[in-house]
């Protein structure tokens, strides 16, 4: 593992329910600055995957998608975030018709602040990667609830349904 610092060993989701949600700022698909503080006085589900298009974050963003009318009913905005760029965003919205927003965060700097870009391992190979993790942030912009290690299928369903 020598190839990777010891803060990217060391770093896990330390964030837990009560603590302030980091602040950041990053490009949506249309290439504008979106920042987690537009959004205070809504609940924001934020959501950290992979990468756009393959079979999990299709499923998930798909997922968060097919009840986008329902988190907005209950004050909710979605926002997912990947390392993607802003034109593989492009292209994974249209190819989808998701309804809500996906931001870029190529600098992984989010990510980071957030605890999700970790040292993964898959097939005995170690790689920095997301590990798909959500945050639900309640409208004062402190993080009411942490889903770890999220498994895509049905997850937005089990967000929805734990909104307070």
């Amino acid at each position: 593992m020598s190839e990777f610092t010891q803060e990217d060993i060391q770093r896990k989701v330390t964030l837990t329910k009560g603590d302030v949600a980091p602040e950041f700022t990053l490009l949506n698909a249309d290439g504008v600055s979106v920042s987690l503080k537009d959004f205070r006085g809504k609940n924001v589900v934020l959501y950290f995957y992979p990468k756009d298009n393959t079979p999990g974050c299709t499923t998930e963003a798909c997922e968060f998608s097919q009840l986008y009318d329902d988190f907005i009913a209950n004050d909710s905005v979605i926002i997912g975030v990947s390392p993607d760029s802003v034109k593989t965003h492009v292209g994974f919205i249209a190819k989808q018709s998701l309804k809500h927003i996906l931001l870029s965060d190529e600098q992984k700097e989010v990510a980071k602040a957030y605890g999700v870009w970790q040292v993964r391992k898959n097939y005995g190979k170690e790689y920095l990667g997301i590990v798909r993790t959500t945050f639900v942030i309640d409208k004062d912009g402190k993080i009411a609830k942490v889903y770890k290690s999220v498994k895509a299928k049905d997850h937005a369903a089990k967000v929805l349904s734990e909104l307070v």
